[in-house]
C-alpha cells in the first residue's frame, strides 16, 4: 500500500505535490527522527508485537531501532551480542539526540532523554549474560543483529517485555542480517511462515501471525484470540517480517555501499543478499557439511519406506527442567519426525519405569534401543529396558572405540567423535548410489547436526565436546544426538538387507491354515 501511495505521489502537479511535503514536515517537525519511505516506514508502523526486520545489508536496521526508542518507547532496551559492537549503535543515537546531556557511559550506557523517556543499552556475549536484565522491564526490546544471539537469550529478554502504562505500547524488533552460523538458525523457526520454504501455510510480507509458546516451543495459532496452554488461557503474541535492502535506503543509495556488497566473496555475498533463503558458510573444521544435511531433509517424506522395519531408536535423556527427552527412531537411513517429551512431564522419582514406557510405546520390529548414558539419566531407563529383555545399548559417548572410518584410515578419540563421523559418511551425497539418510526438516536438527567441528589429535579425530556445542547455541543438542546415536548402533541395509527381503517374501507366500477344535468340517477330520 506505501508504494502505491508513493506512486500517486510522484504523480501529482507540482503545487499539490510541494502542498503534500508542507503537511508532511508540518507533521513530523517534533520527530527528531524520520523513518525513511518504503520498508522502514511500514516496519515504524506496525502492529507486530514481534518484528522481523531486514534480510540484507544496509536497509536502515539499527537506525530502525534507534529512532523506535527515542521517538515511542518510554524504557527501551537497545542490546548488540557484544559490548565492543555498541559504540556506534550509541554515536549515532547521540546524533538523533543532538548532543550528549542525559548520556552516562558507564556499563551499561544509558540515555535519559527526559525523565519518561530512557535508552538503556546493553550486551550478553556469554550465555547467561541476559539475566543481569532480570526483572528489569522496558517496553521496547530491540536486538541489533539478533541472529548473533542464542535463541535463549533473545527469548529471555523478551520476557522482560512490559509496560505499567496501559497507553504505551509494547514491542520487540529483530534487526538483523541472516545468520552466518548454526548459531542463528533459530531465526527460521520463529519466523517460519516468512521465511522457511517448507512451511506449509506462507505469510506475506507484513502479515501478522500469532503464536504461543506451549512448553519449549513455538506454536503457530488462528489469530490473536486466547488459546489454553498447560491448563492457562494465554493471550497469542503477533509476529511479522519485514524486508529490507540498500535500495531501500537513500541514505547509502546514493553512495558506493551496494558496489562494495557486491565486491564480497561470493559465499558471503550470497547469504548476506539472500533475503535468509541461503545457507551459510560452512566452517573448514565442521563435521557435518550443511548442504548434506539439507539435501536429507529434502529427500524425506512422511510415508516410512515400505517392507523396511524399524531398526533402532535413538534416545536422549531428560534430567528434568528445561531439556527434553528426545526419540528418534530410525528405518534403514529414514528417521520418523523426532518424538520430543518436556523435561517437566517426567517424574523423577520413577524416570526409569516412565521412560522405559514411553519407549516400548514407540517401539516396533523389536528395534535396538541406544540410550545416551552420558550425565548419568540414561541408567534408569537402560536398567528398566534390559529387565524387561529389551535389546539395548548404553551409548558413552566419552569412552574409547575401536571403529574406524569407511575406507579404514582414519581413527577416533572416542565414541562421540566415531558416532558423528560415521554420520557424516552416511550423509555423504557422493558414495555409490547416494546417501541413504531422509531426515525430518527440523531447523534445530540442522543446526544440531551442522554445529559441531573436529580437529586431528594424536589420539584420533576428536569431535567438539557436547558441552561446548550446547554453550554456543545456548541449548542442548538433544534432537542431532538422538539421531546420530541411532544410526551408531542396529541393523542398516548393508548388514540386513538379506534378512529383509526374506521376511518380504516370506509375507508373500500363502500359508495352510491349520482349521482345529469343534467346529472342524468332516470333510477335514477324513483327510
Amino acid at each position: 500500500m506505501l508504494d502505491e501511495v508513493l506512486e500517486r505521489v510522484k504523480g501529482l502537479p507540482p503545487k499539490e505535490k510541494a502542498a503534500l511535503v508542507r503537511e508532511v514536515y508540518a507533521a513530523t517537525k517534533d520527530m527528531k527522527w524520520v523513518p525513511n519511505p518504503g520498508p522502514q516506514t511500514e516496519a515504524y508502523h506496525s502492529q507486530a508485537d514481534v518484528l522481523l526486520y531486514g534480510g540484507e545489508p544496509g536497509g536502515g536496521k539499527s537506525s530502525l531501532i534507534e529512532g523506535l526508542a527515542y521517538n515511542l518507547h518510554q524504557r527501551s532496551l537497545i542490546v548488540r551480542r557484544k559490548y565492543g559492537d555498541l559504540d556506534r549503535l550509541i554515536e549515532d543515537t547521540l546524533k538523533i539526540h543532538g548532543s550528549r546531556d542525559g548520556f552516562n557511559g558507564s556499563p551499561p550506557p544509558k540515555l535519559r532523554i527526559s525523565d519518561e523517556r530512557i535508552i538503556d543499552f546493553g550486551g550478553a556475549n556469554n550465555i547467561g549474560d541476559e539475566q543481569s536484565w532480570m526483572g528489569r522491564g522496558h517496553d521496547f526490546l530491540g536486538a541489533d543483529e539478533a541472529t548473533h544471539f542464542a535463541e535463549s537469550q533473545i527469548r529471555f529478554l523478551m520476557g522482560w517485555v512490559r509496560t505499567e502504562d496501559p497507553k504505551q505500547r509494547t514491542r520487540t524488533v529483530l534487526a538483523t542480517n541472516p545468520p552466518l552460523t548454526a548459531e542463528g538458525l533459530w531465526i527460521i523457526e520463529m519466523f517460519a511462515p516468512w521465511i522457511d520454504p517448507t512451511f506449509p501455510h506462507p505469510a506475506k510480507q507484513g502479515e501478522l501471525r500469532w503464536a504461543v509458546m506451549d512448553e519449549d516451543r513455538q506454536r503457530w495459532v488462528d489469530g490473536p484470540g486466547q488459546v489454553l496452554i498447560a491448563g492457562k488461557m494465554v493471550r497469542p503474541k503477533s509476529y511479522t517480517y519485514i524486508h529490507a535492502s540498500v535500495k531501500d535506503n537513500p541514505y547509502y543509495a546514493a553512495t558506493d555501499y551496494e558496489r562494495e556488497l557486491d565486491s564480497l566473496p561470493w559465499e558471503i555475498r550470497s547469504i548476506l543478499l539472500g533475503g535468509f533463503r541461503t545457507t551459510y558458510k560452512d566452517t573448514p573444521n565442521q563435521v557435518i557439511p550443511t548442504k548434506w544435511v539439507q539435501m536429507a531433509q529434502e529427500r524425506w517424506s512422511a510415508k516410512p519406506p515400505a517392507d523396511i522395519p524399524m531398526c533402532s531408536i535413538g534416545v536422549d535423556c531428560s534430567g528434568g527442567g528445561d531439556d527434553p527427552m528426545i526419540m528418534a527412531a530410525r528405518r534403514d537411513g529414514w528417521y520418523a519426525p523426532l518424538v520430543e517429551v518436556p523435561g517437566k512431564e517426567i517424574p523423577m522419582d520413577r524416570s526409569g519405569a516412565h521412560c522405559a514406557g514411553l519407549v516400548v510405546s514407540q517401539r516396533r520390529d523389536r528395534a535396538m534401543v541406544v540410550v545416551d548414558m552420558g550425565g548419568g539419566y540414561g541408567g534408569p531407563l537402560y536398567e528398566h529396558l534390559k529387565a524387561n529383555e529389551v535389546e539395548v545399548y548404553p551409548y558413552k559417548g566419552a569412552e574409547g572405540t575401536t571403529r574406524r572410518s569407511v575406507e579404514g584410515k582414519l581413527h577416533f578419540a572416542n565414541k562421540r567423535s566415531a558416532a558423528y563421523w560415521a554420520f557424516r559418511e552416511a550423509l555423504d551425497p557422493g558414495q555409490p548410489g547416494g546417501s541413504p539418510i531422509a531426515l525430518p526438516r527440523d531447523q534445530k536438527l540442522l543446526a544440531d547436526l551442522t554445529a559441531p567441528t573436529f580437529e586431528p589429535t594424536p589420539n584420533g579425530i576428536r569431535v567438539e565436546p557436547k558441552e561446548k556445542v550446547c554453550e554456543r547455541l545456548g541449548r542442548s543438542t538433544d534432537r542431532g544426538d538422538a539421531v546420530v546415536m541411532a544410526w551408531f548402533e542396529g541393523p542398516r541395509e548393508t548388514t540386513a538387507a538379506l534378512e529383509w527381503i526374506e521376511a518380504k517374501e516370506f509375507k508373500r507366500v500363502r500359508h495352510p491354515k491349520v482349521v482345529m477344535g469343534a467346529h472342524m468340517p468332516m470333510s477335514a477330520g477324513r483327510r
